[in-house]
């Protein structure tokens, strides 16, 4: 008989995932289903696109040809509304019932939104899809004051977008520093005056007590806990997702702030798989439970769910996922990279080298797990190998921070 796979989600982990399947499934059954309005778009490239940098052509990955070209299905702008695991069904807003015999959820998450009084007013964006970066660009290109909450990787894209746009903008960040869980103050200041150069101000130990808005529902001011007000007709917010994890209520499948999978992608229910940024996956390096959002880190978990869903035996057939992610910014004139888990680690060593080259890395048992790279960024594949070798490299920190340190530089055994 043919069999059917179903994937709910067309991100960068669900469409890596139809690809295989298809690769080893020539005569299956492949449903791909996604609540967007357009098939898999380069997330990477949209805040090109909101900045003005880019036009919309290049960001598009697939169009509706491609799907059918490899014979699958492609269900746009359907939601699902309920899965049943022993019957192997899932629901969709339309009344249609996809019958499957393996599933993969691959659905990302949510912005989250603000707890705060006018949060939900207009002129205030959370950036996730192409849309959200549609509605952004237009936004920024009227406005003339913004505000950005949210000191991490996603709230630095606003800052940019505010930048690029030319908005008079004020970055509200609740601690001393942005991203203070992977980097010092030091590493950070150099982020911040790099902000100041494009124009966006760093407000340190704020946030957001509440809104103000004009008598449409307009947003037109932030007021932190200080009682400062900072005028801003554009706000963006990026403090974290809220995984979709409403479809696997009363399936069986485990959750705890995402979708529990084991190295192969599997759920805790026969013929459930998930992939990409919504999983707590068994990190094989950590040698624990683990959660990352990288596009890199989404396209192979698909792969490794993809070949784990039509293999006869998993363990023997497919490679666990075993990955070192990583995330780059190129708003400024220098570049910038984060790899691995550089918020986990319990110590670190770090080494400022000019005014615009900085390095952090981050061990956990003696082992590199992570670390943030400014400036020059070519010692990062030489820690990735470290990191995916499980190398016990933390009491040789003085050869690891070397501006062009050489492996063999090292006391310590390593694969070829």
């Amino acid at each position: 008989m043919t069999e059917s796979y179903v994937i709910i989600g067309d991100g960068i982990a669900g469409s890596s995932a139809a690809e295989t399947i298809r690769e080893r499934e020539p005569d299956a059954d492949v449903t791909v289903v996604t609540d967007e309005g357009e098939p898999l778009y380069n997330r990477i490239l949209i805040k090109e696109f909101a900045k003005g940098k880019l036009p919309e052509a290049p960001i598009s990955i697939h169009d509706e040809d491609w799907y059918d070209d490899r014979d699958i299905d492609l269900a746009l702008n359907t939601l699902v509304t309920g899965i049943d695991t022993d019957a192997h069904e899932v629901y969709t807003h339309d009344d249609e019932t996809l019958a499957y015999d393996e599933l993969l959820v691959a659905t990302g998450g949510t912005p989250t939104q603000l707890p705060v009084e006018n949060s939900d007013a207009d002129g205030i964006h959370h950036f996730w899809t192409f849309e959200d970066a549609r509605r952004i660009k237009e936004h920024a290109e009227e406005a003339s004051t913004s505000v950005i909450v949210g000191a991490g990787l996603l709230g630095i894209d606003l800052a940019a977008i505010s930048a690029a746009q030319g908005l008079d903008a004020h970055y509200l960040m609740r601690g001393d520093a942005w991203w203070r869980y992977a980097m010092s103050k030091e590493g950070a200041d150099i982020i911040h005056d790099a902000l100041r150069e494009k124009g966006v101000e760093p407000v340190f130990d704020s946030g957001v007590d509440r809104f103000e808005t004009d008598d449409d529902g307009n947003v037109t001011a932030a007021v932190d806990p200080n009682g400062e007000r900072y005028d801003a007709e554009f706000v963006g917010v990026a403090i974290g997702l809220n995984f979709n994890l409403e479809l696997l209520q009363d399936t069986g499948v485990e959750t705890d702030n995402g979708i529990v999978v084991d190295e192969y992608m599997r759920t805790s229910v026969d013929d459930v798989y998930a992939a990409g940024d919504l999983t707590q996956f068994h990190d094989t390096i950590l040698s624990e439970r683990a959660q990352n959002g990288s596009w890199g880190s989404a396209k192979q978990q698909g792969s490794v769910a993809a070949k784990a869903m039509t293999a006869d035996d998993v363990e023997s057939e497919v490679d666990a996922f075993r990955w070192v992610s990583s995330y780059s910014i190129t708003h400024f004139d220098f570049p910038f990279l984060s790899f691995g888990f550089p918020t986990i680690g319990e110590d670190h060593a770090e080494r400022k080298y000019s005014e615009t080259e900085w390095r952090r890395i981050a061990f956990k048992d003696g082992k590199i797990v992570g670390g943030v790279l400014i400036g020059n960024l070519a010692p990062q594949s030489k820690y990735k190998q470290l990191m995916q070798q499980e190398a016990e490299v933390a009491d040789q920190r003085d050869v690891l921070l070397r501006e062009n340190f050489d492996l063999e530089d090292l006391d310590v055994e390593l694969e070829a």
